[in-house]
Order: structure tokens, then C-alpha cells, then sequence
């Protein structure tokens, strides 16, 4: 009976590479015509999330069984019912998933032209494991880097005709000779964090705001994805290849399923603590990137709406007028962003003019100024004689003084 069922599961999974390529068409079609026509958008939208939510299902078991990562597995296990969740209330009517859809699209966007162009991907690939061999160097390790086995087949213990499982010759493999047992440790496109700068940068391009912040919001994440997800390739080689984290193997085998006990390192360096270590790094760098563009909140308080069921609401204020610019609440996070409007030299001597003829006195708002200009409104200027002789003709005071009500 498990057997059939785990032949069943095989069956299905063999269907994700295709299903996810129609997937993603269809989220970049849906985001070519909401464009066009929003509602129109609308059921292809939703017809997307729908086969977006079978795709995780496909991956369940390639990622939790095959690749034994129970992070990856779970966090499939969870995105198939949320993306039927998304789906159903995109069909109701909830505006706001648009976003969300959106950032979907954009994810795709960066991460298929690495996995479906080859020379993009052995590009990425030679220069992510030239730097992880660099980073080992540093720390006094000098792993051979070939390509084949054979190119070792001088050294004892490999054979002319010894081979390295992987899909492409061109991701380069680290050999370590230990007592005994020799490990390989491949480069490949997981290897190089593209997928997390995928998220974030769809994340990042997808929400409504100034080109200008989110350039800085991705000049920022983008780099510090790389350089972490670098270090991360050096510390599972490290303690993979030296076999430095052989901690409960027996424990370690039983919950994994292993068979081998060399890999007892693999999966407590990679399965367990790079991956947790991964997540906590994407949430504070998710942090740094919501402090520069407080509109990315939006998808993910549209994420948590599903999940808890609560509407994230806030009270927002009206725009207060500063000498700075506008001071103004997000419509996408209770973070208040400022945004400052550059002024030419003739709107910053207005502003100290208008500071000196009411001194001590909050500034009119801009509808009562322009009202005592026409003469609408009348009142007493204030202030010393010099400053309304300076006011005078340029920019009116008005209004009552000190002592009026």
C-alpha cells in the first residue's frame, strides 16, 4: 500500500517542471492585460494561483523526501492551500491580491532566466563556487575543484572511470580526502541564492512607489543575499567535506532516513542550520528593505490576512505640511514615510520669510494663505516691521496676530 502510494506521489511530481512553466506564463499574461483591463485580469489571475497552488503540491515530495529539506517540504506543504485560499478571494473581489499576483510574476521574471538559459546559469554558477573556494582559502582549506573525477585520477583512491552524480558538467565539485571516505560537494543553481533574490526582488519591483527608493531598496537586499548566501556555501562545505558536525548520527539517520553516516554532516550543516539560518537572514533583511520602501508590507499583510483571518486596518491622517515636505502615512504599512520634494532657492526663501513675519505661530495651511492673497480673507499681519517689509509683495502673512482669538 506504501508502496503504491509513494509510486502515485512519484507519478505526480513528475508533472511539476511543466506545470510550473505554464504557471508562470500565465501570471506574466494576467499581468500583461491588467494593464489593459483590470477585470479582465481578474479570472486569469485566479486561474494561475489555482495551478500555482497543484505546483507546490507536485514539490512536496521531491523536496521533503528526495532532498530530505524539511523547511522546503513544509513550506510547500503550507503554500499549496494558501495559494487556493489567495485564488478564492481574489474571485471575491479583494482588489488589494493584485499586488501580490504581481509579485509572483516578477519572482518568475528573475529566477526562470537562470534555470532555463544555460550559459546565464553556468555563468552564475563557475562564479558562485570561484567565490566559495576563495572563501575557503581564507579560512586556510584547499579543496581540489574539478569538474570530473578523473582529472584526480593521480591521487590514490580514485578511479579512471569514478564519476560525480549531477546533471551538468559544468557545476564544479569540491573533493575531500578524509580518513578513510572521500565526500564531493557540487555547485549547483540552488547553490547560488538566486531564489531569495528572486523573492525579493519581485517583492521590491512589484509594489507601487518611486523608482528612485526602490533601486536603493534592491541595491541594497541584493548584495547582502549574495554575500550571506556565500558564506553559507563555505560553512556546509566546511563542515560537510571536514565532517565537523557529526551530532547524534543515530538520531540524525533515523529522522532523515539516511543510510550513509557521512551524510550526518551534510544534513545538520545544509538541512538544519543553513536553512534555519537562511530564513532568519531573509526576515531581517526583509526588515532593512521595509525601513527604505514601507510598500512592500502590503503583499505580505495580504499573505497574513489569509493566514489569521484579521484585517490589518489603521487610522490614518490627513498630510501635514512641513518645511521638509509631506509628512504622510503609507497606505501599505502604519510606518510613516517622508517624502521630501526638492525646492529651488526662491521656495526656501519663502520659507524663512514666512517663519519670520509669524514667529512662534504654526504655519497657515496652503488654502487659507492662498485665500488671504485674493483678498478673501482679512486680518492683522504680525511680526516686526523688517519682516513685513520683506514679506511685502512677495508672499502675504495675513491673519490675526498674537493677541486675536
Amino acid at each position: 500500500m506504501l508502496g503504491q502510494l509513494g509510486e502515485a506521489v512519484a507519478t505526480v511530481s513528475a508533472v511539476a517542471q511543466p506545470l510550473g512553466w505554464l504557471t508562470f506564463a500565465l501570471f506574466l499574461f494576467a499581468v500583461g492585460l491588467e494593464y489593459v483591463d483590470r477585470d479582465r485580469s481578474r479570472p486569469v489571475f485566479v486561474l494561475a494561483w489555482l495551478l500555482f497552488g497543484g505546483f507546490w503540491l507536485t514539490m512536496v515530495y521531491p523536496w521533503l523526501v528526495v532532498d530530505d529539506s524539511f523547511v522546503k517540504g513544509v513550506g510547500a506543504l503550507v503554500a499549496a492551500p494558501l495559494a487556493v485560499l489567495v485564488a478564492r478571494e481574489f474571485a471575491s473581489g479583494r482588489d488589494s491580491l493584485f499586488t501580490l499576483s504581481r509579485a509572483i510574476a516578477f519572482m518568475g521574471l528573475i529566477y526562470v532566466p537562470v534555470v532555463a538559459i544555460t550559459p546565464v546559469r553556468e555563468w552564475l554558477i563557475l562564479t558562485v563556487t570561484d567565490q566559495t573556494a576563495w572563501g575557503l582559502s581564507l579560512l586556510g582549506y584547499d579543496p581540489p575543484v574539478v569538474a570530473e573525477l578523473s582529472e584526480l585520477s593521480h591521487m590514490s583512491g580514485v578511479g579512471p572511470d569514478d564519476e560525480i552524480p549531477k546533471d551538468h558538467t559544468f557545476e564544479n565539485t569540491f573533493v575531500f580526502f578524509g580518513d578513510g571516505y572521500r565526500i564531493t560537494f557540487s555547485i549547483i543553481a540552488a547553490c547560488t541564492g538566486i531564489g531569495s533574490m528572486a523573492v525579493m526582488g519581485g517583492l521590491v519591483t512589484a509594489v507601487r512607489a518611486p523608482p528612485r527608493r526602490k533601486l536603493k531598496a534592491l541595491a541594497m537586499a541584493l548584495p547582502i543575499i549574495y554575500v550571506l548566501n556565500i558564506v553559507r556555501n563555505v560553512f556546509i562545505a566546511v563542515n560537510y567535506g571536514y565532517q565537523k558536525m557529526h551530532l547524534f548520527p543515530d538520531a540524525t539517520m533515523l529522522l532523515f532516513g539516511a543510510d550513509n553516516y557521512l551524510r550526518v554532516s551534510y544534513l545538520w550543516a545544509d538541512r538544519i542550520l543553513a536553512q534555519i539560518g537562511s530564513v532568519i537572514a531573509m526576515l531581517v533583511i526583509f526588515w532593512l528593505v521595509v525601513r527604505e520602501l514601507p510598500e512592500v508590507m502590503q503583499p505580505v499583510e495580504e499573505v497574513l490576512y489569509l493566514v489569521t483571518g484579521e484585517e490589518r486596518r489603521r487610522v490614518r491622517r490627513a498630510p501635514r505640511v512641513r518645511a521638509g515636505g509631506v509628512r504622510q502615512e503609507s497606505p501599505a504599512s502604519a510606518a510613516v514615510v517622508r517624502t521630501i520634494r526638492r525646492r529651488g532657492p526662491r521656495e526656501r526663501r519663502r520659507g524663512r520669510w514666512d517663519r519670520r513675519c509669524r514667529p512662534g505661530r504654526r504655519r497657515r495651511p496652503a488654502d487659507s494663505r492662498a485665500a488671504l492673497r485674493a483678498g478673501r480673507l482679512r486680518g492683522r499681519r504680525s511680526g516686526t516691521a523688517r519682516s513685513r517689509r520683506r514679506c511685502r509683495g512677495r508672499r502675504a502673512c495675513g491673519g490675526p496676530g498674537r493677541g486675536s482669538p
